[in-house]
């Protein structure tokens, strides 16, 4: 088959979005070298190597009004180019196919990630939110076939646009196998010294936005205070709601406790599971996700996870993580407190995320998707 997906992200995220579409591309290209891939790219950086996959092709605008207009190449001009090309299918790898695309006789797939824009739309601007609808709903009534990432997300997309259940098919998504590697205590003694880090700390990895609740665990932070006083490292940027933490931060004398790392160094992604075999548990007390990445990056790392109960997070964590309730720090508090105290459940969390782990390989996700490409 030849396969092309919207590259956009692949080589202009950096995070969550950009890292589902840099791992599954690649891992379709490494476990099914059969079939051609086609990278539909408004413009390339350096953020994607591609050139060691012969099975691998970029594709830019050509025309020069389509690179005066890559946008509007990427939603909508760019179907004229399928059907010529002899694509079999197109994936959009984030919530969104080109409009038109179902008139042009091309299959079409769609990952849709989550509809949190739908749950809480008074935290983005209202014209994001009726543009992510448009797109997202368009996806969603003409995709022939729709991967959502997790359970959550198809109940989602059943109970606020009336998808049909058999039209969509869950495929939990993968992570970096560098997650997997185990380093020495040597190793993450010099990351610590590289970013100026304590020999012990919790750590926050994740945008700095209200639906992530950041501000929870720096009020667990208050509540231990005195009694359990290990630092947290914060890896992730915000703005309004990062400056309302900080402020607490602040009036309430936490600030020795709290590593704004952005802000001190140029954090490298590939120090990042080192950051996570370096803590005492990564804190994930989001109100609601479609996934966590974090969560799974944490458990290839084999470290404890601390996260809420609700939304997905039993999917992503299964039964190796410690769940509180993120509208009540107290419960936070309470499980910061047993992973410092419980030494042995420590043992027996690192050993159930490992294992839980392995439901989310690369080698399952592209399994997954291909057998969604192959019922078209």
């Amino acid at each position: 088959m030849n396969i092309a997906f919207d590259a956009k992200r692949a080589f202009q995220n950096n995070t969550g979005l950009g890292n589902y579409s840099r791992t599954l591309i690649s891992s379709l290209a490494t476990y099914y070298p059969t079939h051609n891939y086609y990278l539909y790219a408004p413009k390339l950086t350096g953020m994607y190597a591609t050139d060691t996959y012969r099975n691998m092709h970029t594709v830019l605008p050509e025309k020069r009004l389509h690179r005066w207009f890559r946008s509007a190449w990427r939603s909508k001009y760019v179907v004229g180019e399928l059907a010529k090309k002899n694509i079999s299918i197109y994936h959009g790898l984030s919530h969104e196919i080109p409009f038109g695309i179902h008139e042009s006789g091309v299959k079409s797939v769609v990952t849709m990630h989550d509809l949190i824009f739908e749950r809480y739309p008074g935290q983005y601007n209202p014209i994001d939110v009726l543009t992510y609808r448009r797109k997202a709903k368009y996806a969603s009534q003409y995709a022939d076939k729709i991967i959502a990432i997790s359970e959550q997300t198809k109940e989602d997309l059943i109970n606020y646009y009336n998808t049909p259940a058999d039209k969509i098919t869950v495929v939990y998504q993968s992570c970096d196998e560098m997650f997997a590697i185990k380093h020495t205590e040597s190793r993450i003694s010099e990351m610590r010294t590289k970013y100026k880090l304590p020999p012990v700390y919790f750590l926050y990895v994740g945008s700095i936005i209200e639906r992530k609740n950041l501000l929870s665990i720096m009020k667990a932070m208050l509540q231990l205070k005195g009694n359990i006083d290990i630092p947290l490292v914060v890896l992730g940027n915000g703005s309004g709601y990062k400056k309302k933490v900080k402020e607490f931060v602040a009036a309430h004398d936490l600030s020795d406790r709290v590593i704004w790392l952005n802000e001190q160094a140029k954090f490298a992604y590939d120090d990042l599971p080192v950051l996570y075999q370096g803590a005492k548990a990564l804190i994930y007390p989001s109100i609601f996700e479609g996934f966590g990445i974090p969560i799974l990056e944490a458990l290839w790392s084999r470290t404890p996870v601390i996260t809420s109960k609700s939304s997905c997070f039993l999917e992503t964590a299964g039964d190796a993580a410690v769940y509180i309730d993120p509208l009540q720090p107290q419960t936070l508090a309470e499980g910061m407190k047993l992973i410092v105290e419980d030494t042995e459940y420590v043992e027996e969390l690192k050993i159930k995320g490992w294992a839980h782990a392995q439901l989310f390989t690369r080698e399952k996700c592209a399994a997954g998707v291909i057998k969604v490409y192959e019922s078209l």
